[in-house]
Formats: C-alpha cells, structure tokens, sequence
C-alpha cells in the first residue's frame, strides 16, 4: 500500500517521499485516478506519473466532474502549502515527521497501533482517503479529543472511535485537530504566485478555547538559509477569545505580504463584534449550526504583531 511506504520512510528519516500517483504500471480507471490524487494531495513528494507504454492519465483527460474533483484536491494541496513548508522547517531542524502514523501522536490508544489507511500531517490534519472501488462512505478512526472537518468546521468530539463519514467522489476527508492553528494562502497556478497571495489562518480550538501554531517562511529558493539566519518565523496563538501573531524571527520575506482573513472552528456563541488590532471589522460572519467564525478582508502586515479579537 504506497501510503504506507510513505510513513515508513517518515520514520526512517526521508520526509520528501511519494508514489506515483494513479499507478505506474498498467492503466488507472478515472475513479481510481480521482481517489489516488486526492490521497496523493497529502502525500510530502507529490506526482502523477506512469510508464511510456500505459494510457494518459493525466487530470485532463477525464471527465469534467473527475476534473473538478481532482482540481479541488490540488487547490487544497496549495493553500496548505505554507503549512506543509512549515512541517519541513521542523524535520530538518529537529527529525520530525512530516506525514505521521498516528501512533506517533497517539501512543497510548492500541487502536491507532495498526492504523496504516489514515495519517496525520504533523500533529494537526488527520487524513482519511477513501481506498475501495465505488466507496461513498468512509469508516474512519478519530482519537480522543475534538477534531473539525477543514471544509467547513464541522465539529467531532471523539471519545477514541470510529466514525461512518461521507466521502463523494469530490470528497476527501480531512479534520483539524483541536487545539491547532493553521497557516494557508489562497492557491495560484505556480507556487511563486501562490506565495504572493494574502495568508489566512484555520484557528481550531481546544474545549478550553486556546489553539497554538507557526510558520516558518524564507525567499523560497536559497540554500540553508535555517544555518545563515535568513528566514521568518512566526508563531499564533489563540486564548480569551482574540487571536496574537508573534514575530520571533524576521528578514523580509513577510514585509509585503498580509494576513487576509481567518477562520476560527468552535466559538460558542456568535459574537457581537470583532476587533483587527483594535479597530472594528465590518466583514465577519458566524454560522450557528458549525460555531465557525469567519473574518475577511482584513490587511494585517505578516511583519508585524497582529491581534484578531471578537467579544462574545
């Protein structure tokens, strides 16, 4: 099973691995095809890649919903790139994993020991793909704690268990783990132009109300720049109901570039108003059914500390 192959060479210490995504050998069927790049979304190396001898498979020649739900995939793949650049910065300064078995976080539920058909991103995505032929519906372990589903925040609150979740053919599942934040950026043709968009931030609050995350962030091209200094790092933090970027690390790489909005999973109630370092913010929305919070239009340098503050 190429997923995992994927976190055995995590643990060996090769975080930069992936398969050949719809199958090298032989030809894929578009179902199959769609399922696989949506997995291999996730994957830290991604490529779609086949032997001369074997039919295209290339997104393009698909249907038009095949099409749309591989495009979703990769769009998603994209704005969680300043995410999974950050999870790089981590396993080369400190050997951790960057697509993670969930044994590694969950070390004392026996249920994640055997687990090789979901994975984590760090400590923060679960990914759950859906790997059988005609498969609508899912069967997917969450451990214990609250996890919210990244499309729409929809909250779980797992006591270590299984879950039948949906799962369409546009549909891959993915939850945030309580207590995480997430740094994205809306998605562009090339990565150069991705990393020019605004950033915005996926807060997932813990029962408590608190939620920590980071972003490391350099020119995107030079070498060991980690050794010479020349990055930004970046931590969040969310508690008392406000939002606090802290700076540690800065070179200029973050000067023109903005946090554009946030999403904030599990506010209890819908706020009276919101605050963007003080000043109110007219362009928010709370939706009653999923408690999700969510800002827009916001112009806040990355630079710079930054607070996101609503009052219930």
């Amino acid at each position: 099973m190429p997923q995992t192959a994927v976190l055995q060479f995590s643990l060996f210490g090769v975080p930069l691995v992936g398969a050949d995504i719809c199958g090298f050998e032989g030809n894929t069927t578009e179902e199959l095809c769609v399922r696989w790049m949506q997995l291999g979304a996730f994957y830290p190396f991604m490529r779609n890649h086949n032997d001369n001898f074997n039919a295209p498979q290339e997104p393009y020649v698909f249907g038009q919903e095949a099409q749309a739900a591989m495009r979703s995939a990769l769009n998603l793949r994209y704005s969680l790139l300043p995410f999974l650049y950050t999870l790089f910065h981590h396993a080369h300064t400190s050997a951790d994993t960057v697509a993670r078995p969930l044994f590694m976080e969950f070390p004392t539920d026996p249920n994640c020991q055997t687990i090789d058909r979901q994975f984590l991103w760090g400590s923060s995505l679960l990914i759950s793909p859906v790997l059988e032929q005609g498969s609508v519906k899912l069967t997917a372990y969450l451990p214990f704690g609250i996890w919210y589903n990244l499309h729409n925040g929809q909250p779980f609150y797992s006591k270590g268990q299984y879950l039948l979740l949906s799962a369409p053919l546009d549909t891959i599942n993915v939850h945030v783990r309580e207590g995480h934040i997430i740094p994205q950026q809306d998605p562009a043709l090339t990565t150069t132009a991705s990393r020019r968009n605004p950033f915005f931030l996926t807060v997932a609050l813990s029962a408590g109300g608190w939620a920590w995350g980071d972003l490391f962030w350099d020119d995107g091209d030079s070498l060991d720049t980690y050794k010479t200094q020349d990055y930004c790092y970046v931590i969040f933090t969310a508690g008392q109901s406000q939002v606090v970027s802290d700076p540690l690390m800065l070179n200029g790489a973050l000067d023109e570039l903005v946090l554009g909005g946030l999403q904030v999973f599990g506010v209890p109630s819908p706020p009276r108003y919101v605050l963007a370092n003080g000043e109110k913010v007219s362009d928010f929305m709370y939706h009653s059914d999923t408690k999700v919070l969510t800002v827009t239009k916001l112009t806040l340098p990355m630079a710079k500390v930054f607070t996101v503050q609503w009052a219930l």
